[in-house]
């Protein structure tokens, strides 16, 4: 298997990937722990994190499937395998700008329920039905049901723009889950998973015994991969993408790192690879952007922009714990629900105060490509006077004037009302964000932080930026605290580059270059 590993991407079924023998990174250990916290469990984390496997792997433990769990962890712990009848919805399928797709896809499922367990019904909505379902198949077969519900706020996501349907949805969602109290007697375990964590009163009031583990330390690497886990199940896979790339284990290792690693969801876990980008890039046998393509957050792009929200302080935003559980649609701030649908994710945490930031370069470039129409449109990917990639291979091939003058050019096109320092500070972010090459904002160093230090194959730049000052006084900064100190037996040839931005003149006045070996 080593050396002909398979890679599950697409398949979120516990049993054929065993079966198949496709890789598996083990997580059942969890399973007795979620039994032992409570009968109704929520989970929230962002899409293609595994969510849907951990059902199905609950799914295969619930019904009785021993064979499919041998040699992994739960397999020598002590748990009572005993087949019990499980009910097992997917809100994944549907598309819910239909307006009686919800309704629909609730009567499908419980119609194959019924047949399933021979349960006659009568013409009812989807919440009595559900009740009277359960009910019966306890009363048939004297075993307490277990249900899961995957992705249940997908009837909701996609519905921003559209209110009356949004709440209509909702009101058949509360309903559901609703009965879900009344039928306690009849439920071994239920969990329901979901990338949003839309508040109590919307969705959730009947349901008060609803245990939320999202952010509890026990569960923080129940979905994604740790360190550990991802060079102990992709050794051989890592080690043929560096191969490729004609660098070492480590050196690949690191641009992983960088590239899918970041992600934290409570104090006390680990930081999380993205599952769905590791598999795929492992796969492919190519470091690229894989998880963003598979969303379009527009509208939280847009309620960043229309709340004035700085780009760069999204990568140190703080913000209470209660914050970060809370969704509702006629909330303007869009933290939370970055924060859920994982373009965020948690840096530290002091109290009941979160810091957040962007998990990985994935992330954060794919996220700037959505702001980027909406501050800079005069910005283009490949074509026209300023496109990034112009811009990438002017860093690329040592050519900073050229950088320069491009990007002097880029802001005198900008309309006069647009110029003020947090516009110019915002193109600053999202240009050195989309370029593409290692660009790290605010680097520390043991002198300070420099604004951007960008890392090219073969050049170094060190740049500092100043807003109605003066690129002297930037460059001065560069050098006072020696900040190209840290370059010092590295092989790349530094540039340092200091710039004045000014409202008054309505543009980048002026910058200095100088090159240092």
């Amino acid at each position: 298997m080593e050396n002909n590993i398979k890679y599950p991407i697409g398949i979120q079924t516990f049993s054929e990937i065993i079966s198949k023998e496709y890789v598996y990174v083990d997580k059942t250990m969890f399973i007795p722990l979620l039994e032992s916290r409570g009968k109704f469990i929520f989970l929230s984390r962002p899409r293609r994190f595994g969510k849907s496997l951990l059902l199905s792997t609950l799914h295969s433990y619930f019904a009785g499937e021993k064979e499919y769990f041998k040699g992994l962890a739960i397999d020598s712990m002590n748990v009572e395998w005993k087949k019990r009848p499980v009910i097992h919805f997917d809100f994944n399928p549907e598309n819910y700008l239909n307006e009686n797709a919800l309704e629909g896809l609730l009567h499908g499922y419980l119609k194959d329920f019924e047949k399933e367990y021979g349960i006659e019904t009568e013409e009812m909505s989807p919440s009595r039905r559900f009740s009277n379902l359960v009910k019966n198949i306890h009363e048939k077969t004297g075993e307490q049901v277990v249900i899961l519900i995957d992705e249940y706020d997908k009837p909701l996501l996609g519905l921003e723009d559209n209110k009356e349907l949004f709440t209509k949805n909702q009101g058949i969602l509360k309903g559901f889950f609703g009965v879900l109290k009344s039928m306690d007697r009849s439920i071994r375990f239920a969990m329901l998973t979901g990338v949003a964590r839309f508040n109590k009163v919307s969705i959730f009031s009947d349901l008060n015994n609803l245990n939320d583990i999202s952010l509890d330390d026990d569960f923080a690497d129940i979905c994604g991969w740790t360190q550990e886990e991802l060079e102990r199940n992709f050794h051989s896979g890592i080690d043929r993408m560096a191969k490729k790339y004609t660098v070492g284990y480590d050196d690949i290792l690191e641009k992983m790192k960088l590239t899918y690693d970041g992600y934290l969801f409570a104090e006390g876990g680990h930081r999380l690879y993205n599952p769905f980008s590791v598999l795929n890039a492992l796969s492919k046998k190519r470091l690229s952007y894989f998880w963003f393509h598979t969303g379009t957050p527009t509208f939280l792009a847009k309620r960043v922009k229309n709340m004035g929200i700085p780009l760069d302080s999204l990568n140190s935003y703080r913000c209470r714990e209660d914050m970060l559980l809370s969704v509702g649609m006629d909330n303007p701030n869009p933290i939370p629900l970055l924060f859920q649908t994982g373009y965020l994710t948690i840096k530290e945490v002091r109290g009941n105060v979160y810091e957040l930031q962007f998990p990985n370069k994935e992330v954060e470039n794919g996220f700037a490509q959505y702001l980027q129409p909406l501050y800079l449109p005069q910005l283009n990917e490949y074509n026209g006077d300023f496109s990034v990639f112009d811009f990438q291979n002017e860093l690329s091939d040592g050519e900073p004037e050229k950088f320069m003058e491009r990007m002097k050019a880029m802001v005198k096109a900008v309309p006069y009302e647009q110029h003020n320092e947090a516009f110019y500070q915002n193109l600053v972010y999202l240009l050195f964000t989309l370029i593409g090459i290692d660009s790290r904002m605010e680097e520390h160093t043991n002198q300070g932080r420099p604004d951007i230090v960008v890392r090219a194959e073969k050049y170094i730049y060190i740049f500092e930026f100043k807003y109605n000052g003066s690129a002297e006084e930037a460059m001065a900064q560069i050098h006072d605290r020696d900040y190209p100190g840290r370059f010092a037996v590295d092989k790349r040839k530094v540039y340092l580059i200091g710039a004045n931005f000014s409202t008054e003149q309505r543009g980048l006045e002026e910058y200095i270059i100088e090159k240092i070996k």
